[in-house]
């Protein structure tokens, strides 16, 4: 699935299943734009990988639910790569786990934010550059969540909701334009946030503690939500559009719990 000449952005492509997609795809040959919030050197190692394997990488600092750090980061990485044609929005942060009763206004407001509104902010940025490429491709990385209500969890699933519809209104207003927009939902994925959603919902301190819970014995591992996200940016997807994947072996490890 060769995507040489191709150049994507991934949000919160330091650690996690980010990292895990801008590993895949600089793998098959794409120019890749690491973000991050905070952790600098988590970017700086996940472009070091991606450098000593031939690739080309490049680490960019914004949180993404602050429209002005990216419309700074936009202008500094179309200087340094010319274009970006390929967009994943993965940068995401867990919510507490409380009841909506007892849930803060301000965590509401910052999942929210870093879900949906960067999403937005990110897509409205590079649309206008994309538009003239000969292909183009958002992805938005939700979450099993956005449509398995479970208690505890209202703030998180009102952002993938949120960030769903966004992706929904993208597949068509932007079809025109040689542009794919596609959702890939995980289920609990086995990463520093996937412990901290399962201590909150499912009182355990690691997610591989409901291996024996989940589909074919294991959670869902980052490489697995990045070989479907590699896929939708393919030749191979070249006729998909609008398409909402679930990458949870047909099951979820939290399902149970409600």
């Amino acid at each position: 699935m060769s995507l040489t000449g191709r150049i994507a952005l991934v949000s919160g492509g330091s650690r996690g299943i980010g990292r895990a997609i801008a590993l895949r795809l600089a793998a098959d040959g794409a120019q890749v734009a690491v973000n991050y919030r905070r952790d600098e050197a988590a970017a700086q190692a996940t472009c070091e990988a991606i450098k000593a394997v031939g690739g080309h990488a490049r680490a960019y600092r914004a949180s993404v639910d602050s429209l002005p750090e990216l419309e700074s980061m936009v202008r500094e990485l179309l200087a340094d790569f010319g274009a970006v044609d390929i967009l994943v929005s993965n940068a995401g942060i867990a919510s507490r786990g409380k009841n909506v009763a007892d849930t803060d206004p301000a965590e509401l407001e910052r999942v929210v934010s870093t879900h949906a509104f960067g999403a937005f902010y990110l897509s409205q940025l590079l649309l206008p550059q994309m538009r003239g490429r000969p292909r183009g491709d958002i992805v938005v990385v939700s979450s099993t969540a956005a449509r398995t209500p479970m208690p505890g969890g209202a703030p998180y699933m009102m952002a993938k909701a949120a960030l769903e519809a966004l992706a929904a209104t993208l597949a068509v207003e932007e079809m025109r334009h040689g542009i794919h927009t596609n959702i890939v939902a995980p289920g609990l994925v086995r990463t520093d946030m996937g412990d901290r959603l399962a201590r909150a919902l499912a009182n355990v301190q690691d997610a591989a503690e409901l291996n024996s819970r989940s589909p074919y014995g294991r959670v869902c591992r980052p490489q697995d939500v990045a070989d479907v996200v590699a896929y939708l940016v393919s030749d191979q997807a070249a006729y998909l559009n609008g398409q909402r994947i679930a990458v949870n072996g047909g099951g979820s490890a939290l399902r149970e719990l409600r």
